[in-house]
């Protein structure tokens, strides 16, 4: 009883150095416009990470510019949060306030 050739499974293989790769987002907009209008601090560190993207790219670093896109990523949603919640915070204690003091008047 022959079952046949057996063929081994397909290898997953690297991309050949010379062959074009995706190109890996840098968000860099998203960095800035939440360092603008949301929270700076958590901002600039977006904005660090996504500086270092298209250089670590253009050296072949291709590992390194994928978790710092993924990093500046990472920290502008973290960075969008905490501006929302500031920024809905401040509205509430605001209401509050003028719900305390309009008996006063």
């Amino acid at each position: 009883m022959s079952a046949g050739p057996s063929t081994p499974p397909p290898q997953a293989t690297a991309p050949a150095a010379g062959a074009p790769r995706a190109p890996i987002p840098n968000h860099l907009v998203w960095a800035i416009l939440v360092t603008l209008f949301c929270c700076l601090p958590g901002g600039i560190v977006a904005i660090v990470y996504a500086a270092q993207v298209d250089g670590k790219a253009a050296a072949g670093d291709y590992v390194g510019a994928q978790q710092s896109s993924d990093n500046a990523k990472l920290w502008s949603w973290i960075s969008l949060g905490v501006g929302l919640f500031a920024i809905v915070a401040w509205f509430g204690l605001v209401m509050l306030g003028a719900l305390a003091d309009a008996g006063n008047y």
